[in-house]
């Protein structure tokens, strides 16, 4: 039975202290492992001058997912790689923390942002549990990262404990809907449902033929609602991402024709009550 609230999973998935979690340790292997293949599009994203987002590359002008004037805020970015999205916000005038899972993926970010002379604080821990006081933070966000490689019902909560009253979490993560029309096999996005979409929480990717590795985890747009109002956030928007027309080619799996159709993407964008 899949978990419903905070507290009933923090209950069912509790594990040891200082142990972490078996989905944390299996991420951080994969990511580590990986963790070559994201240095040219980190560079490439730090030198950009405006953000874009996603696999599809919109632009932030059409998403706003940061505040356009962060000046004398506190943010974190909650699994940040290897760290643009932080420059980003350090850009628009915020104090930022970024912690990730990847103790290589954050060596990329520690050296693009010397290179850049970016002052951020890069943290090597799981971004369910943050070494922070609560009400630490004025904004948070997640590009993936937390937003699809933590459990919701453990990362959410503690962004609500990190933000201060008003503060405000945006993320953006791959849609439930993608998930259920992936093939057992790993392979492409296709036209027809594989996996049940209502009980989406957690894929093991590790036993697929094609690309495996990681645990991802998902809810249903049904299940996102409950937990963010259970958890005390109000929603302020709800975006469905849809590939641009020009679009030809695939992106990590999705075919950009499925994704004209379906969204790939969603993100959220939310205020602590």
């Amino acid at each position: 039975m899949e978990p419903t609230s905070p507290k009933e999973s923090r209950q069912s998935t509790a594990t040891p202290q200082g142990v972490l979690p078996e989905h944390v340790q299996e991420n951080r292997r994969y990511w580590d492992g990986m963790a070559d293949e994201w240095v040219a599009p980190g560079e490439r994203h730090w030198r950009q001058e405006a953000p874009t987002w996603g696999i599809w590359s919109i632009p932030e002008f059409e998403l706003q997912m940061l505040p356009e004037d962060m000046s004398d805020q506190d943010a974190i970015e909650l699994g940040c790689g290897t760290g643009y999205v932080s420059n980003w916000m350090a850009r628009r005038g915020a104090k930022c923390v970024g912690i990730d899972n990847s103790e290589k993926q954050l060596d990329t970010a520690r050296r693009l942002a010397e290179e850049h002379d970016t002052e951020l604080t890069l943290l090597h821990g799981n971004a369910e549990t943050v070494p922070y006081p609560d009400a630490s933070f004025d904004f948070a966000i997640s590009e993936y990262g937390a937003a699809i490689w933590c459990d919701p019902y453990a990362w959410i909560p503690e962004a609500h404990r990190l933000l201060r009253p008003g503060g405000q979490l945006v993320f953006l993560a791959s849609s439930a809907w993608a998930t259920a029309c992936s093939p057992l096999d790993g392979s492409e996005v296709g036209f027809q449902l594989v996996r049940s979409y209502f009980t989406t929480h957690r894929t093991d990717w590790r036993e697929v033929e094609i690309d495996p590795g990681g645990v991802e985890f998902q809810l249903p747009a049904s299940r996102w609602f409950r937990l963010f109002r259970d958890t005390g956030f109000e929603v302020l928007d709800f975006i469905e991402i849809q590939a641009p027309e020009d679009q030809v080619e695939s992106k990590f799996h999705v075919p950009a024709d499925w994704a004209k159709k379906y969204p790939s993407e969603v993100v959220w964008k939310l205020r602590k009550r």
